[in-house]
């Protein structure tokens, strides 16, 4: 198998061989389709995260064959199986007891503490694969597998609200704000300031109205969600939404949210994060992203400009979501 591999966090990814993968107990091994490029891998490549481990192969937007399977796993060969970045939980903390996996105490997550899809074949737990349709283009399937699924889980921790704002316009908001505008809700979405292409990307999926994160919307907002990374944008998000309102954060990381003044707080306004996901998030968005016509806009690398393409997400180079495809190289 061939990868691109992190050996030192903060350095460019490096191309490896190594052989095969074998399948464990429980697990499959996937011939990688497509995979993602997330912001999370940004995090993990760039040392944002704790307790990296070394070396890891990145990405967790994962679609791909099953080619192999270990000892208790029913999947057939050539079935098309998803699997994104909740890679195992531990089925036993209090956490997992109460239907909360997603704050599992001992979880292994899908290309930060176990392998991931930069790679021609990758090894996952049987149980947190998802079956995939045929009909779709792996390429649009695999940015629903963390983009989507986070966005989702971020979208129904907003609550139903129908004026919903967005700040970040990438790959989870470009997903969403198609569901959003499914589900009858109006959508406000905050870009950075002057990204007129980004604008007119929101415009194109149906936006009611598209500003800089540096603009108040034009009423107030029932809820709102943070996709970028930026701490900043949650006193911004604050002060949009009406009482009562909610600003979910729903990334991973962040930079430091400034202090801001309790009066854009009081008024039952709440500000919430996301932790991760659950197979049952997974398996219910998954079944509604082809009823809301979800069309994601993808940009396609072959696996060995792997770099390039974290490169352009960092950059903002990107309308919706970088994709690796590994049989590019060949």
């Amino acid at each position: 198998m061939q990868a691109m591999a992190l050996t030192s966090v903060g350095r460019p990814l490096e191309f490896v061989e190594r052989p095969d993968p074998t399948p464990g107990p429980g697990e499959v091994r996937l011939r990688v389709l497509a995979c993602g490029v997330c912001r999370t891998d940004l995090h993990v490549v760039d040392g944002e995260l704790p307790d990296i481990r070394t070396p890891i192969v990145p990405g967790h937007e994962i679609v791909g064959e099953v080619d192999a399977v270990g000892a208790g796993v029913g999947l057939a060969l050539g079935a098309r199986m998803g699997v994104g970045w909740l890679g195992r939980t531990c089925g036993v903390c209090g956490f997992c007891r109460s239907g909360r996996e997603n704050l599992c105490d001992s979880p292994l997550f899908t290309g930060y503490s176990r392998d991931g899809g930069f790679a021609t074949h990758t090894i996952a737990d049987a149980r947190f694969a998802y079956a995939l349709t045929t009909e779709a283009p792996p390429a649009h399937q695999a940015p629903l597998l963390c983009a989507g699924l986070i966005g989702w889980r971020s979208l129904v921790i907003a609550g139903a609200g129908e004026r919903l704002g967005i700040y970040g316009f990438g790959a989870a908001g470009h997903i969403i704000g198609q569901v959003a505008k499914w589900q009858g809700r109006r959508l406000f979405v905050f870009t950075r300031p002057g990204d007129a292409e980004s604008q007119a990307f929101a415009r194109s999926l149906g936006a009611d109205w598209v500003g800089g994160s540096d603009e108040s919307p034009p009423e107030p907002l029932d809820a709102a969600i943070i996709y970028a990374p930026a701490g900043e944008l949650a006193p911004a998000a604050l002060r949009a939404v009406a009482k009562g309102g909610r600003v979910v954060c729903g990334g991973i990381h962040m930079s430091d949210i400034p202090s801001f003044p309790y009066e854009i707080l009081w008024g039952e306004r709440q500000l919430v994060s996301v932790a991760n996901l659950t197979r049952d998030d997974a398996h219910a968005f998954l079944e509604v992203a082809p009823r809301a016509g979800v069309r994601t806009e993808v940009t396609l690398y072959p696996l060995s400009a792997a770099n390039d393409a974290l490169a352009d997400l960092r950059a903002g180079r990107l309308n919706g979501a970088a994709v690796l495809i590994p049989t590019a190289d060949r």
